[in-house]
């Protein structure tokens, strides 16, 4: 089973891409900052870090580059409303993915089974 850090610090927003996530099969943990998602990645154990770009204390993107000096396979992928922004600063790591708020769950759900090569987006 593909497990899954989930830090993002809107609570309702967290809660509603964890039950999501879930529902479709993933393993979720999920933490409200950067500082809490440093404490589980030391843990091990995780396919994907899905996070917010935007947090106070230690922002997604700085989060990223601590969870690859760690864990160099691990996937990334930031969840933000501030792409625009991001991408033409080019601070994400290269094989990251970025989705753009608003989405739609189904979107979320397909680009993390394309990650993975996992098709389950359908139900949603």
């Amino acid at each position: 089973m593909v497990r899954i850090l989930l830090a993002e610090d809107d609570g309702s927003m967290r809660e509603y891409l964890s039950r999501a996530l879930a529902r479709t099969g993933y393993a979720v943990t999920s933490v409200e900052s950067g500082i809490a998602a440093l404490a589980e990645l030391e843990l091990g154990g995780f396919d994907l870090l899905l996070t917010d770009i935007v947090m106070p204390e230690l922002d997604g993107i700085e989060l990223a580059q601590r969870a690859g000096a760690l864990y160099p396979d691990m996937r990334v992928m930031f969840i933000t409303g501030f792409a625009a922004v991001t991408l033409q600063n080019g601070s994400l790591p290269p094989e990251a993915k970025v989705l753009s708020k608003p989405f739609h769950l189904r979107d979320l759900v397909a680009e993390v089974d394309r990650m993975f090569q996992i098709g389950s987006a359908a139900d949603l």
